[in-house]
């Protein structure tokens, strides 16, 4: 009965975790084109005196972009900034004290996800539907709704990542990837 259960759970964290390298690799190529974007615009303000329009406008909406589609996977691979000092002098002493601690946070971080992607949700549907857009007219604009589908999606994978490591126990929730610390042997 248990056997069916976890290998459903391995599958779905294989495919979050496929998910998030793959939104992963969309916020390089974003980077990227940045660069690309940035690199233009300085070239063509400096030697033909004709800057980018809308330069300004494409750096705001691709930094939220790439925020947020690289997300996941720095959920994915325990990159965040955090302090985990304390966790790591308790696991030496209580290593079953630190993993419940360690759990009750990623769970505490779904819950934070939740609510982030329960706010963005009807902000995304009002700028779907109003079409409503950023940016300086007749110069550059673009649509919100794609940000707001980004941040939504983002979050719901963030939470999705941090609730399989509250439930699972696993530092990581690549399966492939997970190896246990020397600290975790003690």
């Amino acid at each position: 009965m248990l056997r069916p259960i976890l290998s459903g759970v391995r599958a779905f964290s294989r495919l979050a975790n496929w998910v998030a390298m793959g939104a992963n690799a969309v916020g390089t190529l974003i980077v990227l084109a940045l660069i690309m974007v940035v690199n233009y615009d300085v070239v063509a303000r400096g030697l033909f005196n004709a800057p980018f329009r809308g330069a300004v406008e494409v750096v705001q909406f691709s930094m939220v972009l790439i925020v947020f589609l690289q997300l996941p996977d720095v959920v994915r691979m325990n990159r965040l900034t955090r302090s985990d000092g304390f966790l790591t002098i308790l696991q030496a002493t209580k290593p079953k004290l630190a993993e419940s601690i360690r759990r009750i946070i990623n769970f505490a971080s779904a819950v934070f996800m939740t609510l982030v992607a329960y706010a963005i949700w009807p902000e995304f549907l009002e700028m779907y539907e109003t079409q409503d857009y950023f940016g300086v007219p007749g110069i550059f604009t673009a649509p919100w709704w794609p940000l707001k589908l980004a941040i939504f999606l983002s979050a719901a994978l963030c939470l999705i990542l941090f609730a399989l490591k509250a439930l699972t126990g696993e530092r990581s929730t690549d399966p492939v990837r997970y190896t246990k610390q020397p600290e975790d042997n003690a």
